[in-house]
């Protein structure tokens, strides 16, 4: 009679848990074949390397359920980077590992991080991303159709050009300098006496070869894995005048179509990606590790590393910008972005 009983309780509770699997089945089945994640940089850049990693990721941390196809060049927006956010929320991108240069024209308050001089070093853009202001930033986020999940990084922007070494703002006077396609980048260098050109990274590096453009600004590593310094970049300047945090993000709808595993697969892996990303791009160009900075070197370019008079020359330049862009993005943003550098350990 016990056994009859055992027998008929397994039965029933076999019953109840079919129509589980066989739901979880179904939802497994409804996933996409691929998943289309938007990039600016493939690899061997930084920002590419993360990008891919977090495809490869993914596709461990979930079994396979979830397949990723990385499409550098933001290809899917025919290499228009300022067009990448809206296809993202539109869903005709699935996933991007996005910059906040290039998604401000759409989130007014990503110009924060652009902002001439507000980050003095690493320890000030982690005192934001992985602080209050970080968090703020992405609760926004998560009402424009996006799910963010971590902060990656392209790094700080140092300036470099054709003509001659940059040490004041004079020397800016004139020079044709390539920007990204935000208005806080025309201000900025408009304020140095530049002639600010906005393209498209895709059009910058012919545009530099040719001398149609002198010069521009990008982290070290893009500097050095676009060989920059055969496109006539043999002046560089370390100034550190703004950073380029990168966001890992889904779609809404995206997101919303897995299960809650798969969710926390995609988080976890988008939050290691970012780590391992981040580390990669801060290589070689610290106190401690300044291998990139002498490869740099190594191929012919002068390197001017600014005094802080200097660079105090630069910053009071583009006061005005400054203050003109914080009233735009929000005063108590900056203010307790201030106040979180101002604390930083």
């Amino acid at each position: 009679m016990k056994s009859l009983k055992a027998l008929l309780a397994g039965i029933a509770l076999a019953a109840l848990t079919v129509p589980a699997l066989v739901a979880g089945a179904a939802n497994a089945a409804d996933y996409k074949a691929e998943y289309k994640l938007s990039t600016v940089l493939g690899k061997p850049f930084p920002w590419g390397v993360g990008g891919d990693r977090w495809a490869e990721l993914v596709k461990e941390k979930t079994g396979g359920r979830i397949n990723i196809k990385m499409y550098p060049g933001t290809s899917l927006v025919n290499g228009d980077q300022t067009k990448e956010f809206t296809a993202l929320r539109q869903g005709t991108i699935d996933m991007a590992v996005g910059s906040t240069i290039n998604w401000s024209p759409q989130i007014k308050e990503l110009n924060l991080f652009s902002l001439p001089f507000l980050m003095p070093d690493h320890k000030a853009l982690d005192a934001l991303t992985q602080g209050e202001v970080g968090k703020k930033l992405f609760d926004l986020l998560a009402t424009k159709d996006v799910m963010p999940l971590a902060w990656g990084e392209n790094g700080f922007r140092e300036i470099s050009n054709s003509k001659h070494p940059i040490r004041t703002p004079a020397d800016l006077k004139g020079l044709k300098i390539r920007v990204v396609g935000s208005p806080l980048y025309l201000d900025t260098f408009t304020a140095l006496g530049a002639n600010p050109t906005q393209m498209s990274w895709a059009d910058a590096q012919p545009a530099l070869s040719t001398g149609a453009v002198d010069g521009q600004e990008n982290p070290l590593a893009i500097f050095v894995a676009a060989k920059l310094a055969t496109l006539g970049q043999k002046n560089l300047t370390l100034w550190g005048y703004v950073a380029d945090p990168l966001i890992f993000v889904v779609n809404k709808e995206v997101w919303a179509s897995w299960s809650k595993e798969d969710q926390e697969a995609v988080r976890a892996a988008a939050v290691q990606a970012a780590a391992e990303e981040v580390a990669i791009s801060r290589k070689g160009i610290t106190a401690e590790d300044d291998s990139l900075l002498k490869e740099i070197t190594a191929q012919g370019v002068e390197v001017v590393r600014l005094t802080p008079d200097q660079q105090k020359a630069f910053q009071t330049a583009t006061q005005p910008v400054f203050d003109k862009w914080a009233k735009q993005i929000g005063p108590d943003l900056v203010k307790a972005a201030q106040a979180a550098i101002g604390e930083r350990k």
